[in-house]
């Protein structure tokens, strides 16, 4: 599994600590389009890079960071074919990718810790999409996203 991850500025250190969970895993490979410091940088950025991945193909998955995960979840959540959760507890990221087939996690780095970090990690990783009944479900807000306001 390809996984592409970025951050902005108020979640390098917990983008870092996940990098360090996903290297528990033998068969993810991670590609970080940053950021790498602490020197502001723009979250609508990053979500754009790292849902162009998934999106593209070039990964499976995308983890995005910011400092309560909420503005960048909001900004990947408006690309096209992108299903992202913030999620931050175990059980809603195994719901996220049972029901939802999230394609993108969104954490926050201010707001949660590194070792529930790690576990929601892990469990979202782990998690296959159920499909099912739950397939129809998702056809039906991936439409959404072509309708036209009138």
């Amino acid at each position: 599994m390809n996984i592409t991850i970025g951050s902005d500025h108020g979640a390098v250190e917990l983008k870092d600590e996940v990098k360090m969970v996903l290297h528990e895993f033998s068969d993810v490979r991670v590609t970080d389009i940053g950021t790498f410091g602490k020197e502001a940088v723009d979250y609508p950025d990053i979500a754009e890079k790292v849902c162009a991945d998934v999106v593209s193909g070039k990964s499976d998955r995308g983890i995005v960071l910011c400092g309560t995960g909420i503005g960048i979840s909001i900004a990947a959540n408006k690309i096209d074919g992108i299903r992202a959760a913030l999620c931050t507890d175990v059980y809603s990221a195994i719901m996220a990718r049972k029901h939802n087939d999230a394609n993108v996690l969104a954490l926050g780095g201010r707001v949660t810790g590194f070792g529930p970090a790690g576990e929601i990690v892990r469990a979202w990783v782990r998690t296959e999409f159920e499909g099912g009944r739950h397939a129809r479900r998702v056809e039906k807000m991936m439409a959404l996203q072509d309708k036209k306001k009138d």
